[in-house]
């Protein structure tokens, strides 16, 4: 029998660029949490501007549920950091985040992902 991850680590890339791709990862997170799975959410790239108040809202995809609902039930039981590097790139800072948002960077990102147990998903 295949071993259960014991924690789920996605790093979204995609934004409103890539409206599916990006609902997905999101989707898929918030059912892992809703499993039972510790569930770490990464916002990388275009992803990255959903870690501010009300960018979520904004996002619109027929047939998906709504970002903000998604995000929240991700946060009320995993985590969701946004990247260092894709933070400064877009003037972004601790102060600005919406609440429960973590900023960290790719050595953070590595020291999730190498432990036994772990899987990893990039969208």
């Amino acid at each position: 029998m295949a071993q259960t991850a014991q924690k789920l680590v996605i790093k979204v890339t995609a934004g409103a660029d890539a409206p599916e791709r990006c609902s997905q990862a999101f989707t898929v997170a918030s059912v892992a949490v809703a499993s039972g799975v510790d569930v770490s959410l990464w916002l990388t790239g275009e992803s990255a501007w959903f870690a501010l108040p009300g960018r979520a809202q904004e996002f619109q995809l027929p047939h998906a549920a709504p970002l903000p609902e998604l995000i929240e039930a991700v946060q009320a039981g995993g985590r969701i950091t946004l990247c260092t590097q894709c933070a400064a790139r877009r003037g972004i800072t601790e102060y600005d985040v919406i609440e429960g948002v973590r900023i960290a960077g790719a050595q953070v990102f590595v020291s999730e992902i190498m432990p036994d147990g772990v899987r990893a998903l990039v969208y």
